[in-house]
């Protein structure tokens, strides 16, 4: 082969594989500088030490440089009883909060909950791929040893793997650039002080990615594109039961035509607008036009300050009553600080993501504790899944309810509940999905479903 040719052939098959870059020299913290909290970082034996400080919140260290589309890969270990994380395509801007870190990140998690890998959105919405929905990557971190984390950021999709086993799959428009952080999280007690978490083998790839990225199965996919289906998500028979612009497949509850007045459909954002005239409704409920038996929806929704509104399933018109409402298991939608009604009922019943009036919602997914819902002026996410029957509640990734339609159970809630005047509640095989106006200002988007 001629020379030049050979070097040509050569100079191509270089250009074209991805070209790793140590962001740490093993030696000091050149490249990086620290925000927010004072923890301390140092080098030892060719990794980067973060150590647990008191009364200091969280602590980054954090590259220089931004970073959009890139692979990742670092090795890490901690401490049992620290919490920690790696943040991607994060910003510390003086005008939001006062500087603080925010973007997103993915966890390192020693604990029994067992998220590591999860992605976080530090600083802003909380939880975004919480291992809830994922327990084979639960099973991927490993206590007190040296773990190899494997983070691809491409486009809109994020996805995690600890020591090759798949974590997170997250489908994300919020932040495209940003920089990449080390976290040493907040301690609360005595015990905490001085625990390590340490990484090493920090190297990053930012061209000719697919020669990078991880080949196979993925993580269970979680969306958060608005209005918008992933290629996975067609390809699995989800459709938009909304589609972002017109009343197409909606109408009036227990009618024909879609209301003229209390709707409204603006910038990818469905609204109700709680209109009111001499304190009646002045349109009322809306439902889709086909009905749904086996089933799973999502939505996001966003409520106002004190609002109250609900998703029901199953919902059978009655032509004997008006238009603008309907019977059906209802997925309630609460302002549960604000809004008396979260007082009602028998023991939380009437909370967000409780079947309304019959079963109170509780996190199912970590045991008790904090239901993660983002306050008045956030958006949340709504799953509803439907199978012969058995029927559950999510919020933000979270299970929240479980209860079979059909069952013992089921039928004695609702002999003691309001809906007692109705022995058929929630039977029949088919049913609308109904959006409810109850006075207030809500918005929605996102609006999907697939049949099973």
């Amino acid at each position: 082969m001629n020379k030049n040719i050979l070097l040509l052939f050569l100079a191509i098959s270089i250009s074209s594989q991805a070209q790793w870059k140590s962001l740490f020299n093993g030696k000091d913290l050149s490249g990086f500088v620290q925000r927010n909290g004072q923890a301390q970082y140092k080098v030892i034996d060719n990794a980067i030490v973060g150590i647990s400080t008191l009364n200091t919140p969280n602590s980054f260290l954090c590259t220089e440089s931004d970073y959009s589309d890139f692979v990742l890969e670092l090795d890490v270990k901690v401490e049992a009883g620290l919490n920690s994380g790696i943040q991607i395509r994060s910003i510390s801007d003086p005008a939001y909060n006062n500087g603080k870190v925010h973007g997103y990140q993915v966890e390192i998690d020693p604990g029994g909950r067992a998220w590591a890998g999860g992605i976080f959105d530090e600083g802003r919405s909380g939880w975004k791929y919480p291992l809830s929905v994922n327990p084979n990557g639960q099973k991927a971190f490993r206590v007190g040893q040296w773990n190899t984390y494997h983070i691809e950021a491409v486009g809109q999709n994020i996805k995690t793997w600890i020591n090759g086993i798949p974590c997170a799959n997250l489908f994300d428009p919020q932040t495209a650039s940003g920089f990449i952080a080390l976290q040493v999280h907040a301690i609360k007690t005595e015990k905490q002080q001085g625990l390590t978490v340490q990484w090493k083998n920090i190297r990053i790839a930012t061209e000719n990615l697919e020669e990078v990225k991880f080949k196979g199965e993925d993580a269970p996919e979680i969306s958060y594109l608005v209005n918008q289906l992933t290629e996975n998500e067609i390809r699995k028979g989800w459709r938009l039961l909304w589609d972002g612009k017109t009343s197409t497949g909606w109408k009036i509850a227990n009618g024909t035509e879609f209301p003229e007045k209390g709707w409204t459909m603006d910038n990818g954002v469905l609204s109700v607008l709680g209109l009111r005239e001499n304190g009646k409704k002045v349109s009322g409920d809306i439902e889709t036009v086909e009905e749904f038996g086996n089933f799973e929806l999502e939505l996001e929704y966003m409520l106002t300050e004190g609002a109250n509104s609900g998703l029901k399933y199953f919902v059978v018109n009655d032509p004997k009553k008006g238009k603008g409402s309907g019977l059906g298991p209802e997925f309630q939608l609460l302002d549960d600080i604000r809004h008396p009604d979260a007082k009602e009922g028998v023991g939380g019943n009437r909370t967000t993501a409780s079947l309304y009036d019959l079963i109170t919602s509780e996190n199912l997914s970590e045991g008790g504790g904090g239901k993660r819902i983002q306050a008045p002026g956030k958006w949340n996410k709504v799953r509803v899944v439907s199978k012969d029957g058995h029927v559950e509640h999510w919020i933000n990734n979270l299970k929240m309810v479980e209860y079979d339609r059909h069952s013992q159970i089921f039928r004695n809630l609702v002999a003691k509940s309001k809906f007692s005047p109705h022995p058929d509640f929630a039977q029949a095989a088919k049913g609308h999905i109904l959006l409810q106006d109850h006075g207030d200002v809500v918005h929605f988007r996102s609006i999907k479903i697939r049949e099973f």
